[in-house]
């Protein structure tokens, strides 16, 4: 009896899963059918039905696409999986000792350049050294730091999955993918007993050059990265150092011991003026970036510090979350993606161009309430689209926060200016009012908020309600 009933490629974007996956299928026995779970098509791009299960089917029970597979396969069918793919299938197969599981990895500096330049040229797969196009990427070091964390957040779940489950894994790195050795290594754990002559030839690599002539600004890259904890991430999966994914993006002010914990989507723009404004700053001034290292300097350095974050009423959180990453069509916080898979294959009504000057109050309150309905089914394991910090809920992000700093301090928005005065009384200092509020989404909450808006926010937001006492939002 073979010891597999299918296989998942573990991966992530520039890695070199295309060239993996090609030499997988050159071996007799072995299929892998593509990004099969990717939430945005099956198996790639611009494919929204494979093997007669539609987008919808799959939403519907992602079950039905892989009996299909291994239905239709001869010998052993498999997929790539990345770290966004659907969670579902995510929780069973990392359970289900009957997959096989490969884990591709690369190191992460090379992974995002190589994304960058695919970004800026457009190009993300080449056949034919002739039709190259070159470009050089732009190093940004916040961006980066949220790379390697998307990276380590999946490795740490693989990692703790398969040490729960007792199963073990065929771990092969970027630069393995040229050894034909590994290769046929690879098809030995897949259960399959053929040498490969050569490795596949459709897909070339793009970017051979060394990253000093790839990076524009190579010297600010070098400087931004000897400011991480050291560790090596092309040999070993489970990345180190571990630390959350949460402490880069603290803010602590210039000169006054405190430091702000930013939750996604809550009252930055009354905070971050408040702590600058503390030391005479300006907000970019601001220290940020931390990480477990320097975060401990940091406390070190200011006896007497005071940590905190702010709690947001879900209604005007979950609001702020679609104003800024879902309804308009350009921007730099704008999930281009997952606003077209909301429109296209869950209804959600999103102007297909976005809002322009005759959106209302009732165009907007529709597409919210088609949002907060699907987030409700986000939340709760129920769709292949990433659960992002800009809408999890607030109590694991809380929870998060707990493995590296418990704030010393949770306050609330509605009453923001007290409890800023408070901290600021507790460490020293004077303490400015911070600004006030201001929505800027096309259409403001208090225009379209009713019973109904409340009632769909609070049942994708249960636990937030029960937890953290949440009454009906009240506007002003």
């Amino acid at each position: 009896m073979a010891q597999f009933d299918y296989f998942i490629v573990f991966a992530e974007m520039r890695t070199g899963s295309n060239f993996l996956e090609e030499n997988i299928n050159d071996y007799p026995g072995l299929t892998c059918h593509g990004e099969l779970f990717n939430p945005h098509f099956i198996g790639k791009a611009d494919r929204f039905s494979y093997l007669d299960v539609s987008m919808a089917e799959r939403e519907e029970d992602p079950n039905r696409l892989l009996a299909r597979i291994r239905d239709r396969t001869e010998g052993l069918a498999g997929f790539r999986f990345f770290h966004d793919h659907d969670p579902r299938i995510l929780t069973q197969a990392l359970a289900d000792p009957r997959c096989a599981k490969v884990i591709l990895t690369r190191n992460p500096v090379d992974s995002y350049v190589s994304y960058k330049i695919a970004q800026a040229t457009g190009q993300w797969r080449l056949g034919d050294m002739k039709k190259a196009k070159t470009a050089q990427a732009q190093f940004d070091a916040e961006d980066f730091v949220a790379h390697v964390e998307r990276l380590q957040a999946f490795q740490l779940k693989l990692l703790h999955g398969l040490q729960t489950s007792g199963q073990t894994a065929f771990y092969i790195a970027y630069e393995d993918l040229q050894d034909l050795e590994v290769l046929d290594g690879l098809a030995k754990f897949l259960g399959v007993d053929h040498q490969k002559q050569r490795t596949s030839k459709a897909t070339k690599v793009q970017n051979p050059q060394p990253l000093q002539d790839k990076v524009a600004n190579f010297d600010d890259m070098q400087a931004a990265l000897a400011r991480l904890d050291r560790f090596d991430l092309n040999r070993t999966p489970n990345f180190e150092p571990r630390r959350s994914r949460a402490v880069p993006s603290y803010v602590a002010a210039v000169k006054a011991p405190l430091m702000y914990q930013p939750i996604p989507s809550g009252p930055e723009a009354q905070v971050l003026p408040w702590l600058a404004a503390l030391d005479g700053a300006e907000p970019e001034q601001l220290l940020t970036g931390f990480f477990q290292k320097s975060l401990r300097q940091w406390k070190r350095q200011h006896k007497g510090h005071r940590v905190f974050t702010v709690l947001r009423h879900p209604v005007l959180r979950l609001h702020t979350a679609f104003a800024r990453h879902i309804l308009p069509v350009e921007g730099p916080g704008v999930f281009h993606e997952i606003r077209e898979t909301l429109r296209k294959h869950y209804g959600v009504p999103l102007p297909e161009d976005g809002p322009g000057r005759d959106y209302d109050a009732a165009a907007q309150r529709a597409a919210f309430l088609g949002f907060a309905k699907f987030i409700a089914g986000n939340l709760g394991g129920q769709t292949s689209i990433r659960v992002d910090e800009a809408w999890a809920s607030q109590f694991e992000i809380l929870r998060g926060m707990a493995e590296v700093q418990l704030p010393d301090m949770i306050l609330r928005e509605e009453t923001l200016a007290e409890g800023l005065a408070q901290l600021a009384v507790q460490t020293g200092v004077d303490a400015p009012a911070p600004p006030p509020f201001f929505d800027d989404a096309p259409v403001p909450l208090a225009d379209y908020y009713d019973d109904e808006v409340e009632a769909a926010v609070r049942a994708a937001y249960q636990r937030d309600y029960m937890m953290y006492g949440f009454r009906a939002w009240q506007r002003g």
